[in-house]
This record gives structure tokens, C-alpha cells and sequence, in this order.
């Protein structure tokens, strides 16, 4: 099934159905409720919307109903997307860049999910700092890399990780001035002492978290000690993909995930007698490089337990720069881009357009607003409506007010 599918069943129709009956067994969190409602909302009159009208005059009539913009929607972000991939067009190099996966030992799953912010970032750091020592002791010099936290699996479970984009190569500070030092083409750093470090210094963090006092063990219930011996015991495996693409495609499959959460509408097959189906990529079966895609059922109260699972804290930032990608480097990046054969100059991003936007993702030439009545006007916005709730909404039909999807709803 692929994004171009059309929509059977959402996300948002399971929490209408199911929400109440797993309110009654699971307390929600002020983030999970807030995203709950929202999506529950999305394009519906509940957000109220805008009466669109023809402007050839032939009378057509449509009203489109505005989007929540929650960060955990999975029919928002479109348009969010587009603008955020043109936006890193701006440190891309002529190199090839490695993808490089950070997986955290799940025997601290427990404890990631009572110390989400603290946990999280924990991760996000601790990661980071381990590209910025290898970068400096294996290439000598300072990497670029762009990251996006994961918190979920195929199948919705807790999985933690970290997606990261490296520049295969790095820029180095001589006295002479500046040189730059690339990777070999299909190796970045040796992956076992890579992921050892890691898993040290993971666990070194989480310790030093603990001992001051910053994590919620429930009530002393959730056993860190045994956690850390555990973890310390087990080997780690660092993901380091060679590169197989351009930098483009790595960033496009970043950008899946930076403004959706866990599962799109897509996935999801079915949904009758309190249960949900869905896809998923099983990734211990098929290819290294895209599992054998499997169905799943759950009864619906685990599926939005496992979704709501992965509702980030308020304000939690999930992609990060670092390096050559952040912009207090610019001067270095211009500098590497000198070295690499580029103009100094950094490029002039383009302003994406919605409409222009449109067009190409509905492959037409003809614009998304053009009046399906008469084929010459174009709908142009009107009245803007507040919430519509409760039995107002039968009138909506009565007042040529249908529901439709349109270019203001992304």
C-alpha cells in the first residue's frame, strides 16, 4: 500500500470509536490528550473552517475544513515537509554522506517512558558526542550531521533510536589553514568500538542521571541498577550504512518521520469488532535493507496505547544540527564548500509556493483550486467559520457547507 492508496480508515476514526474505552483503563498525559483531540479534530467542522467560493460567479460553493497542525497528526505536514527538505539544501556538500542508526539496549524501555525529556535527550547527546570524537579522532577534523529521534518500531512498540545523516569526511584546522579529509568511500569508523563507546558512555549517562537524582524510578519500583547491568553486558550495534544514494534520498526518508509520528493513515487495513490491522515491515525477515511486509491485528485500545506511546513531551525539539549543519558554522561550511569545489557562497533557498507545490505533488498543470462546477473560476476564500459542534453540524449539508478536502486544509 502507498501513500497514493486512497484512505479507508484513520487514526483519528480508531480514537473517535475507542479513545473513551481506553480512558477508562489508562490515564492520558496532558501532551497525549492534547494530540488526541487534535487529530480527532483535523479537517473536521470541529475546527470550524472557510467557505470558498467561485469567483467566475456561477454560484459553486465549497467549505474546507481547517487542519490541527499537531506535530503528531498523521494528515498534517505535507507542506511542512516540502519547506523543511528545501531548507537543508543548504549544507549539502558534493561527498557522499553515511547514514547512521543509535539503538539504546530496550531492557531501558521502562525507564524511557517515565523520564521521556530526560531520556530522550540523554540519547540525542550522547550520540553526538561520540560522532564528534570519532570525527576528530579517526578524520581529524569536524563533521557535519543531521539528526531525527525515533521513538517506535513497525509494529508501534517503544524502540528509541536515532536516525543520523554524516558527511563522509571532515574539515580539518591546520596551520596552513584549512584542508579537507574524506572517509574512505564504504567506511566511516570501526563499528564495534564505535558501538561500545556508545553503550559506555550511554550507560555512564544514565548512572550519573540517576545518582542525581533526575529520574523517575517509580517509587525505587523500576530497578536501574539491574538495568545498567544488563545493558553494560549485552553487545550494541551502532548501524553505519555505506553510501548507496545521494544525499537527497537520505534526507527524504529523514523527512518522513519529522512531522508524523509512529504510523501513517495508509498503513492501517481495517477496523471492526474492537480490532485494528495494519502493515508493517517485520526487519528480522526479507532484505538488510527493507523487512517482508507482514499484516498485524491489535485490539484497538492497544493500538492507541502503542500510538500514544509515542507522543513527545511539550516543546521537545526531535531534529537537531551539529557541526558543519549548524548554523553557528557557517563560515566552516563555506570553507569546506571552497575545499570541495563549490563557490564559497551559500545557496539561495528556494520560497516554496503552496499552489506551485501542488501542482507537482497532483502532477498537473492546472490549479488545485480551479471551480469543479463551472472549470473557469477559481475558489477563492471567503468567510471564515469558528467551530462548528454538537447538532450544528447536520445543518452543514443544509447550508451547501460539504465537507472537502482543498488546498487550505494542508
Amino acid at each position: 500500500m502507498t501513500d497514493k492508496t486512497p484512505v479507508k480508515y484513520e487514526v483519528a476514526d480508531i480514537f473517535r470509536k475507542h479513545l473513551k474505552d481506553y480512558e477508562r483503563v489508562h490515564k492520558l498525559s496532558y501532551e497525549q490528550r492534547q494530540a488526541a483531540h487534535a487529530i480527532m479534530s483535523c479537517r473536521t467542522p470541529a475546527l470550524g473552517g472557510v467557505l470558498n467560493s467561485c469567483s467566475n460567479g456561477c454560484g459553486h460553493q465549497e467549505f474546507s475544513y481547517k487542519s490541527c497542525k499537531n506535530r503528531h497528526c498523521p494528515k498534517c505536514g505535507a507542506f511542512e515537509k516540502a519547506q523543511w527538505l528545501e531548507a537543508q539544501k543548504i549544507w549539502l556538500l558534493p561527498i557522499p554522506y553515511f547514514h547512521v542508526v543509535f539503538t539504546i539496549d530496550h531492557v531501558f524501555n521502562p525507564l524511557v517512558w517515565w523520564n521521556q525529556e530526560e531520556m530522550y535527550s540523554h540519547l540525542i547527546e550522547t550520540a553526538a558526542q561520540v560522532l564528534k570524537v570519532y570525527g576528530q579522532r579517526y578524520l581529524g577534523g569536524e563533521l557535519g550531521f543531521t539528526l531525527v529521534l525515533h521513538t517506535w518500531g513497525q509494529s508501534l512498540q517503544k524502540h528509541p533510536h536515532v536516525h543520523f545523516i554524516v558527511t563522509g569526511g571532515a574539515l580539518v584546522k591546520t596551520m596552513e589553514g584549512y584542508r579537507w579529509q574524506a572517509a574512505k568511500h564504504n567506511y566511516l569508523f570501526p563499528v564495534e568500538e564505535f558501538s561500545r563507546d556508545f553503550r559506555f558512555a550511554f550507560c555512564a549517562g544514565v548512572q550519573k542521571l540517576w545518582q542525581g537524582g533526575r529520574l523517575n524510578t517509580c517509587d525505587g519500583n523500576l530497578d536501574v541498577t539491574g538495568m545498567l547491568r544488563k545493558a553494560e553486558a549485552t553487545k550494541w550495534e551502532v548501524f553505519i550504512q555505506a553510501p548507496l544514494y545521494g544525499p537527497e534520498k537520505l534526507i527524504e526518508y529523514l523527512g518522513r518521520y519529522i512531522f508524523r509520528i509512529a504510523i501513517s493513515n495508509h498503513r492501517i487495513l481495517d477496523m471492526k469488532r474492537g480490532q485494528v490491522t495494519f502493515q508493517y515491515y517485520d526487519n528480522r525477515e526479507g532484505n538488510k535493507f527493507k523487512g517482508q511486509l507482514k499484516q498485524m491485528t491489535l485490539p484497538a485500545v492497544q493500538f492507541i496505547g502503542r500510538f500514544l506511546t509515542h507522543v513527545l513531551p511539550s516543546r521537545f525539539v526531535r531534529i537537531r544540527h551539529f557541526g558543519l549543519h549548524h548554523g553557528t558554522c557557517r563560515k566552516k561550511l563555506q570553507q569546506a564548500r571552497r575545499l570541495l569545489g563549490l563557490p564559497m557562497q551559500l545557496p539561495v533557498l528556494l520560497q516554496l509556493k503552496l499552489i506551485e507545490w501542488l501542482k507537482q505533488i497532483l502532477q498537473t498543470d492546472t490549479d488545485p483550486r480551479q471551480c469543479p462546477k463551472c472549470g473557469q473560476g477559481i475558489l477563492r476564500p471567503g468567510r471564515e467559520f469558528g467551530p462548528v459542534l454538537g447538532w450544528r453540524v447536520h445543518l452543514l449539508p443544509v447550508l451547501g457547507m460539504f465537507e472537502k478536502w482543498s488546498f487550505s486544509s494542508l
